[in-house]
């Protein structure tokens, strides 16, 4: 019997995250979803994605505790025997002005937006590789390469994340494991509720963007589907931006 894919999304259960298990639950994939707080967001996401017939796992995890990340992919091998895709979702930080970042804002958020993809994944590709390989995608933002108000340590942790991206996709190679990012403009999820210049933000975009209007979560989740599609096999170390063409005017 062919055995079905099976899938780790972090931060999985609204915006982004859930717009990419939603596409891969669409495509039969078995899925462990990654959750750090709302357990009824949690619950009613597996529910809607139990709907579509494939088995859904939830995991409470902080991604960012390096040492709870053995126990999160002990239990996918324990539930499913494999993992073919891992997309790292999962993300946070501490949105000030340069000068007013302390050092708790930096920790907290390099360890969620980078450290924890390279340590998840150093954890997924030893899953992945006792089946003969797999692929991996991470989620990136704009902030990586450009200037954004009150974006530093959020910005800087996604250039590390995109840095990571780039090594791991070379070094794991030789085990049939691919790995990309995939870099998003503004999108109007709950995230963009904690920035303070939020509206400015939005309206900013909309009016900026050359495609005439914003990006969505779904926009994001066809290009990460398309990534772990085998069309895209020959695709390594890349980040693809899906922005409308906003970061490409002068």
């Amino acid at each position: 019997m062919h055995q079905r894919k099976v899938a780790l999304v972090t931060g999985g259960t609204r915006g982004i995250g859930k717009a990419i298990a939603h596409k891969l639950a669409d495509q039969g994939c078995d899925l462990v979803i990654n959750y750090l707080r709302n357990r009824t967001a949690a619950r009613e996401t597996a529910a809607e994605l139990e709907a579509k017939g494939v088995r859904v796992h939830l995991v409470k995890t902080n991604v960012a505790e390096t040492n709870k990340l053995k126990d999160m992919f002990s239990e996918i091998e324990q539930e499913f025997g494999r993992l073919d895709f891992f997309v790292s979702n999962a993300a946070s930080g501490v949105l000030r002005p340069i000068m007013e970042l302390e050092e708790s804002h930096w920790d907290w958020t390099m360890n969620i937006n980078s450290r924890a993809f390279l340590f998840c994944a150093q954890e997924a590709a030893r899953v992945m590789a006792k089946n003969g390989g797999g692929k991996m995608v991470a989620l990136s933002s704009l902030g990586a390469q450009f200037v954004i108000p009150n974006y530093t340590s959020v910005g800087v942790s996604k250039a590390a994340l995109e840095a990571i991206t780039r090594y791991l996709a070379i070094e794991l190679a030789p085990q049939n494991i691919i790995v990309n990012a995939v870099s998003g403009g503004a999108v109007d999820t709950d995230a963009l509720k904690h920035f303070p210049n939020r509206e400015d933000i939005l309206a900013d975009a909309v009016g900026r963007t050359p495609a005439g209007r914003m990006v969505t979560p779904e926009d994001l989740a066809n290009a990460v589907m398309f990534l772990l599609s085998d069309e895209a096999s020959m695709i390594r170390g890349q980040t693809i931006i899906v922005d409308g063409g906003i970061s490409i005017l002068a």
